[in-house]
């Protein structure tokens, strides 16, 4: 009887844990671009600032992440992934859910304005937005992904302000778009695998098809590209930075061989931490930058 009780307990504990979802943290590390690129990787207090802001983000996303769980219950039980979420599998109730969604949101906002005003302002402002996309943009076309791309816009100003640097008009942009790259990715994966079922799961997909999808990303993806080599070219003191142009072009390739070959692109988060290839592309980018940037 014991045994019964650990075990369960242990399963309870596992479901709270995937209800904070913290592969999905991973979208936060775009908090650390201003710190990288304003050349304030040497400096600690600048470094435990961006470490900070990054574990608010955390947070402030797990309570979105808990209140869309919560509002698409039944949707999730639909959908052939999401299904086995705690909330729709019913390992975690939705009473649970309620009072851990109520303990850990006010906490999140008290965390961010002790770091300073202007971030705790950041940090609602990007609750808001996803209250709203959650509670009424999702069914907006195209806008729906806008206020996705919105979110990282938020994260990547946030890092600049939490360590007090000016926020770059070039790394707006380029987020903004490779933003895009990736919440339309994530849409035409949607569509190939709920296929008759989707626009039941998510009422918005009725208004895409995969030729518009495709024609998008066409877009986007040539935009992306473009955007960062003119930052490359103009932006950057050290011309070496064109360099790089190779790992965003390789990076963005790759990916489109995984949504397209695969059939993948539904959790970008997934993708980055499964192929072996894309994940060591990020580091050689990211390292490669540090070498330019400050040696």
């Amino acid at each position: 009887m014991e045994g019964v009780k650990r075990l369960t307990g242990r399963v309870k504990l596992k479901g709270f844990i995937q209800l904070l979802r913290p592969k999905q943290w991973i979208k936060n590390l775009f908090i650390f671009a201003a710190l990288l690129f304003s050349k304030s990787l040497g400096k600690p207090l600048s470094i435990l600032a961006a470490f900070y802001a990054f574990l608010c983000f955390c947070i402030i996303a797990s309570t979105v992440y808990i209140f869309n769980d919560i509002l698409d219950i039944e949707n999730d039980r639909k959908h052939p992934r999401k299904r086995k979420r705690p909330l729709p599998a019913g390992i975690i109730s939705k009473r649970e859910a309620e009072i851990l969604l109520a303990f850990i949101l006010p906490s999140a906002a008290a965390f961010s304005f002790m770091l300073n005003y202007s971030f705790g302002l950041i940090v609602i402002v990007y609750l808001l937005n996803n209250l709203l996309y959650t509670l009424y943009v999702k069914n907006l076309v195209i806008l729906d992904v806008m206020s996705i791309a919105m979110g990282f816009i938020l994260r990547v100003a946030g890092g600049a302000i939490a360590i007090g640097v000016a926020i770059s008009p070039w790394l707006i942009l380029c987020t903004f778009l490779l933003a895009l790259f990736l919440g339309f990715s994530k849409r035409r994966n949607e569509l190939l695998i709920l296929r008759e079922n989707a626009e039941s799961h998510r009422m918005i997909l009725e208004h895409y098809s995969l030729e518009s999808i495709d024609n998008m990303l066409s877009i986007v993806t040539v935009s992306t590209l473009i955007s960062y080599s003119l930052y490359t070219f103009f932006a950057t003191e050290d011309k070496h930075q064109m360099v790089t142009i190779l790992f965003v072009l390789y990076g963005i390739f790759r990916y489109q061989y995984i949504i397209y070959n695969k059939q993948l692109g539904e959790s970008p988060e997934e993708i980055v931490l499964s192929d072996r290839p894309l994940l060591i592309n990020i580091l050689l980018w990211v390292l490669t930058s540090i070498l330019i940037i400050y040696i």
